[in-house]
């Protein structure tokens, strides 16, 4: 079973800043992600905030910094955890393919597109109901498409649709939407609709998506609306198995409690990024990856 100083879970912006930070601290670190790329970021189509790039997509940075951390870590994909178990100062961490024993880990799990949970999501998932923008909406050019969500994720995706050719419709479920001054005026700009006020009610189709019913949440009215397609961006919930099992301390809608260093109620076990809650933008979770590496180490050769 390989030995490291440093195991982080989750290679997106937390979990490869991590990485970086590690490594160039002399610790042996490896990274483990069960996908190819990780965070909801890594959909973004245009990010505009992140310092350095004037504008970039989420995955060619999320491919710029998997490029750096390489030089400093072993990373590896398709890898999920299955289980972590502590014993003494020793931390097992059963994967699907493998056994690792770490002095100390990083959960950087991040988090998943929170669902709606309505008639006609699951039936039609990949066959008219979406979840990335980027992924999806090329197919959809020319067509008619919902965006549901009322925050940054929900602006930059509608807009990214329109600039794709898709005829989008953006749906918030109150009279104002969460997203930044920035996106809003941008919305305003490019003439993109908003239906106020309403929630999905049922998603219908035969083989593909055709219709949306709509509840509108202050007259109580239902309409249909005929659309190709709906695009859902209405938060995230956070990917916590792991750090339960382990019996990491969560807060009450599951994120994991760190102090200011990122350490747990587990000596020796770090969280990073959106796992956290608070502030969801890759450039505080790329902060706290850091600061996690950095607690590691102290703790690791105090």
């Amino acid at each position: 079973m390989e030995e490291y100083d440093l195991i982080i879970i989750g290679a997106g912006p937390a979990g490869l800043s991590a990485a970086i930070y590690a490594g160039r601290q002399g610790m042996k670190t490896l990274v483990l992600e069960m996908m190819t790329g990780a965070g909801s970021g890594y959909m973004v189509p245009a990010m505009e905030n992140y310092p350095g790039f004037e504008v970039i997509s989420g995955k060619d940075l999320l491919a710029l910094k998997i490029k750096q951390a390489a030089k400093h870590a072993i990373i590896t994909n398709m890898e999920e955890v299955k289980s972590i178990k502590k014993t003494d100062d020793i931390l097992v961490i059963e994967s699907f393919k493998s056994e690792y024993k770490a002095s100390s880990i990083i959960i950087a799990t991040g988090s998943r597109h929170r669902r709606l949970k309505v008639p006609g999501e699951t039936n039609f998932l990949g066959r008219g109901v979406c979840y990335c923008a980027t992924c999806d909406g090329p197919l959809y050019h020319g067509k008619e498409v919902l965006m549901i969500g009322g925050g940054n994720a929900a602006a930059q995706e509608a807009l990214y649709l329109q600039s794709i050719g898709c005829k989008v419709t953006l749906v918030h479920r109150r009279d104002e939407l969460r997203a930044e001054n920035y996106l809003k005026e941008k919305l305003k700009k490019k003439n993109i609709p908003i239906i106020w006020d309403s929630v999905v009610e049922e998603i219908k189709g035969d083989l593909v998506v055709k219709q949306v019913v709509l509840l509108n949440r202050k007259t109580g009215k239902k309409s249909a609306v005929d659309v190709d397609g709906i695009f859902i961006a209405i938060g995230d919930e956070p990917l916590n198995k792991v750090a339960v099992s382990l019996g990491v301390e969560i807060d009450k809608e599951g994120y994991i409690i760190t102090d200011k260093f990122q350490r747990t109620n587990i000596p020796c076990v770090y969280a990073a990024g959106d796992i956290t809650g608070g502030v969801k933008q890759w450039l505080v979770a790329a902060s706290e990856g850091a600061v996690a590496a950095l607690s590691a180490q102290e703790d690791l050769y105090q």
